[in-house]
């Protein structure tokens, strides 16, 4: 009898978990395979989409996918599905207008979703949702960048540059990965303007914060955005690496107060404000988001683009050496020595070469697609079509950066485009969106030319170099940019700088 009634329960538990696993299974086909319609008036659903994944080549070939929708629709516009999410794809000056100065469309929503709820780390202090957390973020970021914060610190972030540097200048020549080196500068840069500087000062704190750092980049993935709920293993070093973060934060705010001590950064201002830890640790890794994946990439290329072109590398390195000439009170100093005592209008002001660079760099590595959400209740307008309530928006940036009828054979890298005389930028409504437009402009643009700036000047002051390939040969070829990537990032290729230190009076 009791065998007989243990059989009897085991089987009505194996029915039971069996009713069980299929109604998670019919639950799961209900919210991915039953997908929301788009709603009349929306732009036309495009070929490309499939079963629970939507349009694959999303998550792939991002750039491939925006052509191809460009080119089934009579406006250029089109819809598809990301997973189960309503996504538009808007194209031409209409749709870039739409997109970048419609103030109903959010910018944070946006990019916390179509990045895989990984573009920042989990939101500890801000449960009332991502519009609390950009507001926080965007107050936080202005008063951290403001002109007078950022050239208080211009000491320091000239001593940190040239000590950076020091070393290679020691050995008087060698090999060096601009990708590797400069990226790492800029990094310690931006944590010690928006972060603290017992992290910048210290090499093996800046170290490990970079590694954590790099794991939340690293944690947007495809699986993130599709199914936000399932514990990846991306997503669960994201989590460590959040916390880890967490936990240096507090340790050096627990330090300061139980020491009474206080230092002049970020840190310190947060607190001051009565910002959380949790707070802290969200700001700042997300400005190192905002600020660290550009302005390190791009600073990287300049040098990589520079040491390819005779031209440009004559006129930039002649810029830095007029700049130092002007504002020179000792004829005998290193022109490293002279660049180090500029005043702040010179760093602010008359580096136009140097601009030109960067922006011509930010043009060609800015790759990928901007989000927005509409969240507003109501349908947006797009010319006759609209955007539903609740959808997605998305913009490919090459539709206008490696546009040939607005950029001259735009694969090739030239900053004569930005002259007066040539003023590609200016041929078309919002044609240049390399630090932002409309409605979400860059508000740390000031801070990041200058960390450019600064890492321009001293590296040309202190280096001959050219590019070279992995066994030190001179080569032209520059790494191939992946056109379909989600964003500014490092070459696939690794590339190399030979350099040589110039005459001593040079630095």
């Amino acid at each position: 009898m009791l065998i007989r009634t243990a059989v009897y329960d085991g089987v009505l538990l194996t029915n039971a978990l069996f009713v069980l696993a299929l109604s998670a299974v019919a639950v799961f086909l209900y919210n991915y395979l039953l997908r929301p319609a788009f709603p009349a008036g929306a732009p036309k659903v495009i070929r490309e989409n499939y079963p629970v994944l939507g349009a694959i080549d999303f998550f792939r070939k991002r750039r491939e996918l925006f052509d191809s929708g460009k080119s089934q629709t009579s406006t250029g516009n089109f819809s598809f599905y990301v997973g189960k999410l309503n996504v538009i794809g808007l194209t031409s000056e209409q749709g870039r207008q739409v997109f970048f100065e419609n103030r109903a469309l959010s910018f944070s929503e946006g990019y916390a979703v179509l990045f895989g709820q990984n573009a920042k780390p989990p939101k500890l202090e801000f449960s009332e949702g991502e519009s609390k957390f950009s507001q926080h973020f965007g107050k936080r970021l202005i008063q951290l960048v403001k002109r007078e914060n950022i050239y208080r610190n211009l000491p320091n972030l000239i001593s940190d540059v040239r000590a950076k540097l020091q070393p290679f200048a020691d050995a008087n020549s060698g090999i060096m990965e601009p990708f590797d080196i400069i990226y790492k500068i800029v990094f310690q840069l931006t944590m010690r303007t928006v972060g603290c500087n017992d992290f910048a000062d210290d090499p093996v704190l800046l170290e490990k914060t970079l590694a954590l750092f790099e794991y939340i980049d690293k944690s947007a993935t495809s699986t993130g955005i599709l199914f936000p709920w399932l514990p990846t293993p991306a997503r669960i070093k994201r989590d460590f690496a959040g916390a880890r973060l967490y936990m240096m934060f507090r340790k050096v705010a627990e330090e300061r107060k139980k020491l009474g001590k206080r230092d002049n950064d970020a840190l310190q201002f947060l607190l001051d404000e009565g910002d959380t830890i949790g707070q802290i640790m969200v700001f700042v890794v997300g400005a190192l988001f905002a600020g660290l994946l550009n302005t390190g990439i791009n600073a990287a290329a300049i040098c990589m683009y520079l040491a390819t072109n005779s031209e440009w590398m004559a006129k930039a390195r002649g810029e830095v050496e007029s700049v130092a000439a002007r504002h020179r009170k000792d004829a005998n100093a290193p022109l490293a020595e002279t660049l180090a005592a500029l005043p702040d209008s010179a760093w602010e002001e008359e580096f136009p070469v140097v601009e030109m660079c960067l922006r011509e760099s930010i043009r060609l590595q800015t790759r990928g697609t901007a989000f927005r959400r509409n969240n507003t209740g109501r349908d947006i307008p797009v010319g006759k079509e609209i955007i539903p309530n609740g959808a997605f928006v998305t913009y490919h940036i090459d539709e206008v950066h490696m546009n040939p009828n607005i950029y001259p054979e735009p694969d090739y890298w030239d900053p004569s485009r930005y002259l007066p005389e040539r003023a590609e930028d200016q041929k078309v409504h919002w044609a240049y969106l390399g630090w932002g437009v409309g409605r979400h402009p860059c508000l740390g643009m000031r801070f990041a030319q200058l960390e450019v700036r600064i890492v321009t000047a001293f590296f040309l002051a202190m280096f001959d170099f050219e590019l070279v390939d992995e066994n030190g040969n001179l080569t032209s070829r520059l790494p191939k940019i992946d056109r379909n990537g989600t964003s500014a990032g490092k070459p696939d290729e690794p590339v190399f700088l030979k350099y040589k230190v110039r005459d001593q009076m040079a630095y």
